[in-house]
């Protein structure tokens, strides 16, 4: 890893500039989940432990070009607050006289929260003149905001161009870590499970993916793309019309490269989309079955699920991401809770287990299980791009060791 850590930073008595990922879901003003600023944490205390004078940014929703007070930052600083046994001051702004008055106060070990970069659009639009005065006085950089590592804001690239040295956190720096470092010559059997509803959303990955895992599980609503493109009846199941051709091209070019693609072998189907519907296993696809017409397929059928197990359970490397089957409704769930099961007892036989992002990372937490996977990405669109083989904007901005 080629990046300038926060390991390598001596930031005594230094101003420094730290992005995190503060964007937590709200109802009424209250936090709902505080995942994102636990995950901040070991970061921030290695910083005020080293005796920074440190200063958080992040972003919150999507306010419409200004401040709107139901996005500030204040409930993350009550929180942050309450976790570090600090007082954690907001600034009322992340620039301008006020915000500039309050960092240079800071003293060694005290914490300042920056408010919401999106309330100004030059974050967005990565404006320079906005990402130095965000910059300020801080000569230090760290980014510890996985999350939003794929886009190019200010905050997250910008800023990188007007302080001496930037480096990664411990949360980036995991990341990294296990969403490329592990997969360049990853321990075999190395499987990935990629689920979800659309083969448009994670064509790169699948394709990036092919060249490295020696079995790729296709499920989810995606499956049925790959069923009809081979003929298969699919009843009113979710298909991408315009992608057919390309599911076929996904299946020759793994062919071609010697690697398997397992298509869920039967599905459990519905008449309908509600809690409390009845479901049934269709025969096996490759015995002549397939959805009944008028029925949808919503989850892996028992013969699939007891193939998906087999074939995790014999994995050293297991990358998943996107579900395989509609799991926020229970009695879909049984597949992608088979799943995580798997995930989860293959751990401790001893594989690598990755949840790459996105609902994946929802599911494991619903069952209980996410305390039992090697680790799970804390970024969505940022993991995808990583695995996709993409340069990340706010990793590329990092110092070079």
């Amino acid at each position: 890893m080629a990046k300038l850590s926060i390991r390598n930073l001596d930031v005594s008595s230094q101003e420094v500039l730290m992005r995190v990922d503060f964007n937590v879901p709200l109802k009424d003003g209250a936090i709902t989940d505080d995942t994102r600023i636990q995950a901040a944490v070991p970061s921030i205390q290695h910083l005020l432990a080293g005796g920074a004078k440190l200063v958080l940014c992040s972003h919150l929703g999507r306010p419409k070009g200004g401040p709107e007070a139901k996005y500030s930052l204040a409930p993350t600083a009550v929180r942050l607050g309450e976790i570090l046994g600090l007082t954690v001051k907001l600034a009322p702004d992340c620039v301008g006289a006020q915000a500039a008055a309050l960092r240079a106060a800071l003293q060694p070990g005290e914490v300042l929260i920056l408010e919401n970069t999106r309330f100004h659009t030059e974050e967005e639009g990565n404006d320079a003149a906005f990402a130095k005065e965000l910059a300020g006085s801080a000569q230090i950089y760290v980014n510890d905001a996985f999350g939003t590592a794929h886009r190019a804001h200010a905050s997250t690239e910008g800023v990188a161009h007007y302080v001496t040295r930037s480096a990664m956190g411990f949360l980036m720096e995991r990341e990294l870590k296990y969403l490329q470092q592990e997969l360049e010559s990853p321990a075999r059997p190395f499987v990935v499970i990629m689920g979800g509803s659309k083969v448009s959303d994670k064509i790169q990955v699948i394709m990036s993916l092919l060249e490295k895992a020696d079995t790729l599980i296709i499920g989810g609503a995606m499956a049925f793309t790959f069923f009809k493109a081979q003929g298969y009846e699919v009843g009113n199941s979710r298909v991408e019309a315009d992608k057919l051709d390309l599911a076929l091209e996904i299946l020759a070019k793994a062919r071609q490269l010697g690697k398997t693609i397992i298509l869920p072998a039967d599905t459990r189907e519905t008449d309908k989309f509600e809690d409390g519907a009845q479901t049934r296993c269709t025969a096996p696809f490759a015995q002549g079955g397939g959805v009944t017409p008028g029925w949808m397929g919503i989850d892996a059928g028992d013969v699939a699920i007891a193939e998906f197990r087999k074939t995790i359970l014999e994995a050293k490397t297991v990358i998943w991401n996107g579900p395989v089957g509609v799991f926020e409704i229970e009695n879909f769930a049984k597949g992608t809770r088979a799943v995580a099961e798997a995930m989860a007892e293959a751990t401790r036989l001893g594989a690598v287990s990755i949840i790459g992002g996105g609902d994946s990372v929802t599911a494991v937490k619903q069952f209980g299980l996410d305390e039992q996977m090697t680790f799970i990405s804390t970024g969505g669109g940022a993991s995808l791009e990583l695995l996709e083989g993409k340069v990340l904007p706010g990793v590329a901005a990092l110092s070079k060791i």
